[in-house]
């Protein structure tokens, strides 16, 4: 029964990395650039959530204006990053590409912590009041799993409709194919380039918003830990496949809450990353990822 009730955990706790984990594969699939400052994102979603919330209550129109208002600052952010970060190194060598990301993710930390309307000190995110709801046998969900998982399939499902219905999705995968021949067929690759920033910034706002919600602390340094291992996620998954990224959250999350469970929350650190060292040594392209050869 104990394994069932931290499976729950492990889901909820898997769909929101699994959402963080789509932002990175989606950029990574399209210009071969690992954002690391994709989680400092999720920290600018939790505060314009935390904002957003104390304005207007705890109730269902104040999640939803929280959730409208970090999804919104949060993908007017990733354009601007991607624009004047990325957009000038499009061209140089992938090395300058990831210290920039570095850069990138230290400067909005930093920033964050001397901001006056958000300070370096933690802050107690508003949240709905917490209602257990008992299964059977013993089993129990709050209502705040329960939001936070139906949310993340709704949001993973309007993803997967959009990559794969929509125009701009066609876009996305014709650029992540050949950015010189899409751009030849007419696709305006700097357009479609500025909308998988913001479509992967609009998850992270969500997972920012629904991470503080789950675990109600939010500070300028609290994108690091989640970014990190959503990270994990997607390269767990395979780098750059969107299922993949989904597969590898739900399987870092179920892991982090089993090892907290069953050994100790002190080693579920360890216990994720070394997840990621097996899978790695077995299928170095990860779960669903797909082998490439690179000429050297």
């Amino acid at each position: 029964m104990i394994f069932l009730q931290q499976l729950i955990n492990g889901i909820s706790l898997g769909s929101i990395y699994a959402l963080i984990a789509l932002g990175y594969t989606m950029v990574y699939g399209i210009i071969l650039l690992i954002n690391f400052a994709h989680g400092d994102i999720l920290m600018i979603g939790a505060y314009c959530g935390f904002f957003a919330l104390s304005a207007i209550g705890t109730g269902p129109l104040g999640m939803l204006a929280a959730f409208a208002f970090s999804m919104v600052i949060c993908a007017v952010f990733g354009i601007l990053i991607e624009r004047l970060a990325y957009k000038p190194l499009r061209n140089a060598p992938r090395l300058n590409s990831l210290i920039t990301a570095i850069a990138v993710s230290f400067i909005i930390e930093n920033l964050a912590r001397v901001l006056p309307f958000i300070g370096p000190n933690p802050r107690l995110f508003p949240q709905p009041a917490i209602v257990n709801i008992h299964i059977a046998g013993g089993l129990s969900i709050s209502n705040i799993q329960i939001i936070v998982i139906i949310l993340s399939a709704i949001l993973m499902l309007a993803l997967n409709f959009i990559v794969n219905k929509t125009k701009q999705g066609r876009a996305m995968r014709a650029v992540s194919f050949d950015m010189k021949a899409a751009s030849l067929m007419g696709v305006s690759v700097n357009s479609t380039i500025s909308f998988t920033f913001a479509l992967g910034s609009v998850l992270a706002a969500a997972g920012g918003v629904l991470y503080a919600s789950a675990y109600p602390q939010i500070n300028p340094l609290m994108g690091m830990m989640p970014g990190l291992k959503a990270f994990v996620a997607a390269v767990l998954g395979g780098i750059g496949s969107i299922p993949g990224a989904m597969v590898g959250g739900f399987i870092l999350g179920i892991a982090e809450t089993l090892t907290k469970g069953f050994i100790s929350s002190q080693f579920s650190d360890a216990i994720s990353f070394s997840i990621l060292i097996v899978v790695l040594l077995i299928r170095p392209a990860g779960i669903m990822g797909k082998a490439t050869r690179v000429k050297v």
